[in-house]
């Protein structure tokens, strides 16, 4: 029996912390998301971070080892093809995947674009692997003039869809992306389809945080379904909702942006007492990861540190915090794709034990495992619970 009634899990979207053995099959040899941030930045400013036990993960400048931190410490692996948001939430949740979804480097083949126009009743511009702000600077205009939806895709498994709210209205671009995915399933059934919607004049275009993704549901049930069927309350803030496709979440909380993440985390953390609170912060990656902003990475993450201290001052004596990420996106590279990296793993409790090394965990999935055992649920079948090291 344990005695654990709430679990905080944080997800630092993209902050990996080095390359996993097959980084070369990716093209992602060298990356490092937080180790080469800080180099590049002179150093980070990560009090707290520090004191749970960050720098005794992985060399990050300004981040020094602890002889006695304050949380368990450890680093995971993806067992999971791919490196995409989808597939590190769903292996944390539970579900490796033996097969990636599929990603389109030329673009998506002639036969869905025709399904996809005869769907939404229009032709579309671009359809090609491209940065979304860059498509917009390159698109914009045309589409201002045509009406015509923009369609890209990147590295990843996704098919976005960006259009002007003031030519396409945010209710229809949201019923474009829902007409997408009744489209793509089976041989390419891509993880996400992503709207864009954005504002502005030509030289001037931004994109808005109106974004929404519809992903697929997961193949079988993930931890959060099993928790909620057995009574266990489920918060989604972020990102959450959208990559699990809505299930397994008692509330979904969207937000705006990190700091509106940490906000709605504070104020869920005091409304909730019980159950398992789960964010994505999703900045790191889309605006400083895919964006090779270096500078704005490292502020993003003091500015996170910071808010963390009240975070720890909400936990209560049962309560589990774990600090996780789902995979890179290391913006020192000449990339602004996603980068197969190792994840760290802190997690930390009144109750727990401290600076016990978790060493490298075989897969995300040990944290569902985990979280199974801590609320005396049904486990997803896959990972090796760590409670056992943290606690006892």
């Amino acid at each position: 029996m344990t005695e654990c009634n709430r679990v905080i899990l944080i997800v630092l979207d993209s902050c990996g912390v080095g390359e996993l053995p097959d980084a070369f099959e990716y093209g992602d040899q060298g990356s490092n998301t937080l180790g080469n941030t800080a180099q590049k930045a002179g150093g980070l400013h990560l009090p707290n971070l520090e004191k749970l036990g960050l720098g005794n993960i992985e060399f990050i400048q300004g981040v020094s080892p602890q002889r006695s931190p304050l949380a368990c410490y450890g680093k995971m692996g993806e067992l999971s093809r791919g490196k995409d948001s989808t597939t590190g939430h769903w292996e944390i949740g539970g579900i490796v995947l033996n097969k990636p979804f599929p990603v389109y480097p030329d673009g998506f083949p002639r036969e869905i674009i025709l399904k996809f126009e005869k769907a939404i009743g229009t032709e579309v511009l671009g359809n090609k692997p491209a940065s979304g702000t860059e498509i917009i600077k390159e698109l914009g205009e045309l589409h201002l003039k045509t009406g015509k939806p923009i369609v890209y895709t990147s590295a990843d498994s996704v098919f976005q869809i960006a259009a002007h709210e003031k030519i396409i209205s945010i209710e229809s671009l949201y019923g474009m992306c829902l007409k997408a995915r009744e489209i793509l399933t089976g041989d390419n059934g891509v993880a996400r389809v992503i709207a864009r919607p954005f504002t502005g004049e030509p030289g001037t275009f931004k994109r808005t945080e109106r974004r929404k993704d519809f992903s697929l549901p997961a193949p079988r049930k993930t931890i959060l379904d099993i928790l909620k069927e057995n009574g266990v309350e489920v918060v989604g803030i972020g990102k959450i909702g959208d990559l699990y496709a809505g299930r397994g979440l008692s509330l979904s909380i969207h937000t705006k942006d990190n700091s509106d993440g940490m906000d709605k985390l504070i104020h869920t953390m005091i409304e909730k007492k019980e159950g398992l609170i789960f964010i994505n912060l999703v900045d790191f990656d889309m605006l400083w990861g895919h964006r090779n902003n270096v500078e704005g990475f490292a502020k993003g993450l003091e500015d996170f540190d910071a808010r963390l201290a009240k975070v720890l001052d909400l936990l209560k004596p049962w309560d589990i915090l774990i600090i996780t990420a789902d995979h890179g996106c290391d913006p020192t590279t000449s990339s602004t794709d996603h980068s197969r990296e190792y994840v760290p793993l802190l997690v930390y409790g009144e109750k727990l034990k401290k600076g016990i090394n978790l060493g490298v965990r075989n897969s995300f999935s040990d944290i569902a495992r985990t979280v199974a055992e801590l609320f005396e649920v049904p486990d997803t079948g896959s990972g090796e619970s760590f409670w056992e090291k943290v606690y006892g």
